[in-house]
């Protein structure tokens, strides 16, 4: 039931950042892309690679990099088999995979060695970054989640809530957010919910942040779902420096 999570467009909005860099990269018998997004800052300190949610593709959460950008972070956004430049059809697994290989990739370069990198996963992205995040934690300097759910088949029942019983027996996750995230002992954390979100329900983002050790922060704000980087990006901005 893979499919039904996942909502990818290969159309592209035209992406509005002055220096960027493609990256493709083979993976079995597909390819998955990524765009690296250099600020105006020489100094680089910090990178962030972002895993956008279920529907369309990187052009799709651009707002949401932007400011982060602007900001003097470098970031890398992935589309994970299906979405975008990337062939193929994503499933919980491949797409797990996908995160996997962009970062072991990205590690090997001298503009990425040189930070500290840090993984921000948007709505349905929070599962690949989470469970990236557990596989290597060693090697990174913070999460972030926002607008997470806090795992497929909770996200499931949510939409099906009347299918309770036949979700939870049949509708399995390979691996969630609200487990993986009990393993990130002594890694910074910032999760951002808002109440008012209509499509992760905020409780989701209570149950990972009650899972989650510390270091971690709560930010809540108002506005629908991944609307945080609209109505509070300086807010948003400075509890991501200060990780």
């Amino acid at each position: 039931m893979d499919d039904k999570f996942y909502q990818p467009k290969k159309e592209m909005q035209p992406l509005e950042f002055k220096h960027i860099e493609n990256v493709s990269l083979p993976v079995e018998s597909d390819t998955i892309t990524a765009v690296v997004l250099k600020p105006e800052s020489t100094s680089i300190q910090k990178t962030i690679l972002f895993f956008h949610g279920a529907g369309g593709n990187i052009s799709t959460y651009q707002f949401m990099t932007k400011p982060l950008v602007e900001n003097g972070f470098q970031v890398v956004m992935v589309d994970v088999r299906g979405y975008g430049k990337s062939t193929g059809k994503p499933t919980h697994l491949n797409v797990a995979e996908d995160g996997q290989k962009m970062f072991n990739y990205l590690l090997t370069r001298k503009d990425i060695q040189n930070t500290k990198v840090y993984l921000y996963g948007a709505s349905l992205g929070s599962q690949i970054a989470t469970h990236l995040a557990k596989e290597n934690q060693s090697k990174i300097s913070g999460l972030i989640l926002d607008g997470g759910m806090s795992s497929f088949t909770d996200i499931a029942i949510k939409f099906k809530p009347e299918m309770k019983d036949i979700i939870e027996k049949y509708v399995v996750s390979p691996y969630s957010a609200k487990e993986d995230v009990k393993s990130l002992k002594g890694l910074p954390k910032l999760f951002i919910y808002s109440k008012g979100d209509s499509t992760v329900p905020f409780e989701h983002g209570q149950v990972i942040y009650n899972n989650a050790p510390e270091p971690k922060q709560f930010l809540e704000f108002s506005g629908e779902h991944l609307q945080a980087m609209m109505v509070e990006p300086g807010q948003i901005v400075k509890a991501i420096k200060k990780l």
